[in-house]
């Protein structure tokens, strides 16, 4: 159908097929589609990837999020800039102010029918539960919702700006890996640890993990985490790898 009306419009198309790995079908589905997209970008020579994300879109993320209690980062919901996963090309939100009820309008101007993909409304995903109850919930401001989104979106960038430079001040380098002396508040702190972490083992660590870590050495309790040991010194909070015991 797209192709269709691409060649209609005298638009460049191209049908890209893709295979969706087992699992959480709808977040497999959209790591297969930005990977299909980031090669066709890269064998086309294109700079920049657009999608049609829109204000309905960011407000149902922000209640699925908080649903399941994100934080500051994930509250923030998707971006109007941003990179396409798995590469440092642009990812552009040009309609993220939107409604979708206002781009339906735009599209039946200019003589088109929406196509409404059935899995939007099948209960099985969390997010077409969440669509329906926003539907419903006429009290909701759609628009202020993704207002909030943006507005996180400005604290996620103040946090990541503070815990840059919380990690020039006060990390440093061990011979085993890494120490930090933490000055900062705790979710600038929460953020510098998940930085050692992927630096040391290689791994970004799961939110819940980096904070059972913190909370244990602010207890100067040892952790681990991933394949690294912590723990609380007089000279700061260190980092090393564990280490391989011989069979």
């Amino acid at each position: 159908m797209v192709a269709r009306v691409c060649a209609g419009l005298g638009v460049s198309h191209a049908t890209l097929a893709v295979k969706v790995e087992p699992g959480n079908v709808q977040a497999e589905a959209r790591a297969a589609r930005y990977t299909a997209l980031a090669q066709w970008m890269e064998r086309d020579g294109l700079d920049a990837l657009a999608t049609a994300h829109h204000a309905d879109d960011q407000a149902e993320t922000l209640l699925l999020r908080l649903n399941r209690g994100s934080g500051v980062a994930g509250l923030a919901g998707v971006r109007g800039r941003g990179h396409v996963p798995g590469t440092r090309r642009p990812l552009l939100r040009p309609v993220l102010g939107w409604r979708r009820s206002e781009l339906a309008e735009v599209v039946s101007a200019m003589g088109l029918t929406p196509v409404a993909d059935p899995s939007n409304t099948d209960d099985r995903f969390d997010r077409a539960r969440i669509r329906k109850a926003l539907a419903k919930a006429e009290w909701l401001d759609v628009a202020a919702l993704a207002a909030s989104a943006a507005h996180l979106a400005d604290a996620d960038a103040a946090l990541e700006w503070a815990a840059q430079r919380e990690w020039a001040e006060c990390v440093e380098r061990a011979p085993l890996g890494l120490t930090y002396r933490p000055q900062a508040p705790r979710a600038v702190a929460l953020r510098v640890l998940a930085r050692i972490v992927t630096e040391l083992d290689g791994t970004a660590p799961r939110g819940s993990a980096v904070a059972r870590v913190f909370d244990a050495l602010v207890a100067r309790q040892p952790a681990s985490i991933g394949g690294l040991v912590a723990r609380a010194l007089p000279e700061g909070w260190s980092f090393n790898r564990a280490t391989q015991r011989r069979a």
